[in-house]
């Protein structure tokens, strides 16, 4: 079970959701004192409001949480980012599913403590025995993978990295993997493939994994892998090269979702198709003006090195 999650609720805490529109109209208190409690705190119901009340021994015993208008699936998250470890019982849902509870507890309650002596404790949503707990952990696990591989820094998230990643899925599940990797890459005909990544210490790659029936309907996941963008010699400057560990992030949205993919067995026959790169500077630096030959044919005249992404893809 993923580990913002637990099906024991021995000793949780009770959680209420509420909208501002139902709140408003309560007929009657859901537990001793509650709305006296709420108004000394000011809560009306809106988004992200909470209140936190003790029991007689002074532990945590009950929790009040606004959902404003009720819009936001992800709403929970402001929730569980704020509390206390410990184990939560949802006793009113605010009238959302709690599918979307869950998801938006998951999301809260993630934290990226890789680089971290002491990993994070989060607080657990207790999931009820008529819930599907191992879809909603397929679920968390997913998106807790997304957000760990964009999170990663670019020393350890290279192409050779996304490739362990990958490789990784297709030992678990079963997959098929192909990796073309380095000069290679020309001998494939993944020629910008090659000419984007070839100025890094690490080579440039293209990877495809296939899994399921062939006979079952054909799902085709793209995603950008580009490690980290320099902007090439088009050079970014440092506000906006900051950030460029991310621009792997359509690679890290297909490889979470083949994962939920595969280990929810849909029946699909699917082909997971990641170019990774990392577009660096140096001698032998892709340049403006440089007329470059496509996997298609087409010749393609490179105006500015930062649009690497879309000559890989």
């Amino acid at each position: 079970m993923h580990k913002s999650f637990t099906a024991d609720p021995k000793g949780a805490v009770d959680v209420f959701l509420y909208t501002s529109k139902a709140f408003k109209s309560l007929e009657s208190d859901p537990f001793p004192s509650a709305r006296a409690i709420a108004e000394g705190q000011a809560f009306t119901g809106a988004t992200g409001q909470i209140v936190l009340v003790p029991g007689e021994a002074g532990g945590l015993a009950r929790v009040l949480y606004g959902l404003g208008k009720g819009q936001d699936a992800l709403a929970v998250a402001g929730l569980s980012a704020k509390l206390p470890k410990g184990s939560y019982r949802i006793v009113e849902a605010g009238g959302m599913a709690f599918s979307s509870v869950a998801a938006g507890w998951a999301d809260g309650a993630y934290r990226f403590d890789r680089y971290l002596k002491d990993k994070a404790t989060p607080p657990q949503l207790v999931i009820p025995a008529d819930e599907d707990a191992d879809a909603l952990s397929r679920e968390a696990d997913a998106c807790a993978l997304l957000r760990d591989l964009v999170n990663t820094p670019a020393a350890d998230m290279g192409p050779q990295d996304i490739q362990a990643t990958i490789s990784n899925l297709a030992e678990r599940f079963g997959a098929k993997l192909t990796t073309i990797v380095g000069d290679a890459l020309l001998e494939a005909n993944y020629p910008m493939v090659h000419a984007v990544g070839r100025a890094a210490t690490f080579e440039p790659r293209f990877m495809e994994l296939e899994w399921g029936d062939p006979s079952h309907p054909s799902l085709a996941l793209v995603g950008k892998g580009v490690t980290f963008d320099s902007g090439g010699l088009d050079l970014k400057p440092g506000s906006g090269m900051r950030i460029m560990k991310k621009d792997m992030g359509g690679s890290a949205h297909v490889i979470a979702l083949s994962q939920l993919i595969m280990s929810a067995n849909l029946p699909v026959h699917l082909k997971l198709y990641v170019p990774s790169v990392e577009n660096a500077v140096a001698g032998n630096s892709f340049r403006p003006g440089d007329v470059l030959s496509s996997r298609k044919g087409l010749t393609v005249e490179i105006d500015n090195t930062d649009a690497e992404g879309r000559l890989i893809l």
